[in-house]
């Protein structure tokens, strides 16, 4: 087993805080002292299906925990998605169906094993202590905190002072985290800079029923492809996990210059002596940040879906983005067509779109191609010639043959 030294170097990479002070270093020396792998908690609300580079952030550092020997819990919040998380929010979050958070779930649980090792991750339902807690025990946990404390936190204290709703379910939220942290007997809870508060409660929730308080591991936010706002599917700037190794490729290279080394911090394996020398590389202007861009993507996507798959996606990045030529492979489909059909209709039908409109819209924008010819006409027509290459968007590929 590493020491506490090494421990901490590696596990501190790219922390943003941890609290207390000298927590996390008090409970590596209580674990390495007693042989016993500390609990490290992960919670992870359902609302969207798909995890994207933003939630690897903390995942990441859990499978640095779990590779120093420890245990690593995630609790999935089937109960409390259906409150919704209130950090950062300006309203009321619309309350989710138990029906949507549990097939977001089973996504979730998939794609975690596309960073977690699975033999070594505990995943949990909060629902599995939650929904037995009667009223009295609810009662009592919420007699534990005071609103002034609960109104301490920022999005609330804003909301208060800007006379915006505040609902009263929203302030059991951070009671109902903190219970979790308690139900598991975590040693250490990870999560992003705006879950301080909700981590910080887990701690004296634990204190309440008698538990030592967990250490609270906070990691920076990621950025979206945007540059800036948080990454979130909801924004549309997000990367996703499972997404084709072409596309996250090709969404990695979208995101600005100055996000190019937080990247590279969060996102990959690369040694701090190497980011070191591209940041140095890039202050003195020595570095092209397109090149780097092409390092960042490669080791990303080298990740998800292994070396061969990044070789390939970077081979199409070349071929499509900076040659401007058609890839060598894309999706086939054959269609029985007598007379010419209209682009928007085909598109639809195709399903490279969502509705008409968004067609409309993308043919508008210069965003449609046939045979790499730019068509602007919304009214244009496909004729059924022995075969076409269509393109919708920037990333989108569709070889057509008709008989």
């Amino acid at each position: 087993m590493k020491s506490v030294k090494e421990q901490l170097k590696i596990l501190m990479r790219g922390a943003v805080e941890v609290l207390p002070e000298n927590s996390l270093k008090k409970k590596l020396i209580s674990a390495q002292k007693e042989k016993k792998p500390l609990r490290v908690k992960l919670g992870a609300d359902p609302t969207v299906p798909d995890l994207h580079l933003g939630h690897a952030v903390c995942l990441r550092k859990l499978r640095q925990f779990q590779e120093l020997g420890h245990k690593v819990i995630i609790i999935i919040g089937d109960f409390t998605a259906q409150i919704g998380d209130p950090s950062g929010r300006s309203r009321t979050r619309p309350t989710l169906s138990k029906e949507k958070v549990v097939a977001n779930a089973k996504t979730y649980i998939q794609q975690l094993s596309k960073v977690l090792d699975p033999a070594k991750t505990e995943v949990v339902f909060n629902s599995k202590w939650l929904e037995k807690m009667t009223l009295k025990e609810i009662i009592k946990l919420t007699a534990s905190y005071s609103v002034a404390r609960i109104l301490e936190r920022e999005d609330f204290k804003t909301r208060y002072q800007k006379g915006l709703e505040i609902a009263i379910h929203e302030f059991l939220y951070s009671l109902l985290q903190g219970y979790d942290s308690m139900a598991i007997k975590a040693d250490i809870e990870m999560g992003g800079t705006d879950q301080r508060f909700n981590l910080l409660v887990g701690r004296d929730i634990q204190k309440i029923f008698g538990q030592p308080p967990q250490c609270c591991f906070l990691m920076p936010l990621l950025e979206g492809t945007d540059g800036k706002e948080k990454m979130s599917k909801s924004l549309g700037n997000y990367v996703g996990l499972a997404e084709k190794p072409s596309d996250m490729f090709g969404k990695i290279m979208s995101i600005p210059d100055s996000l190019i080394l937080k990247y590279f911090w969060l996102c990959t394996d690369v040694d701090e002596k190497t980011i070191r020398g591209f940041e140095k590389d890039l202050k003195e202007k020595r570095a092209n940040p397109r090149d780097l861009k092409l390092k960042l993507s490669f080791e990303i996507v080298k990740i998800y879906h292994g070396e061969k798959k990044a070789i390939e996606a970077a081979e199409y990045f070349k071929t499509v983005f900076q040659e401007r030529k058609i890839p060598v492979k894309m999706l086939e489909h054959t269609l029985s067509l007598k007379k010419a059909i209209p682009l928007i209709q085909l598109m639809t039908n195709l399903n490279l779109v969502k509705s008409k409109n968004e067609a409309r819209r993308l043919i508008l924008q210069g965003g449609v191609k046939v045979n790499q010819k730019k068509i602007e006409d919304i009214y244009y027509k496909v004729e059924p010639l022995k075969e076409i290459v269509l393109q919708v968007g920037p990333r989108k590929f569709i070889k057509l043959k008709f008989k």
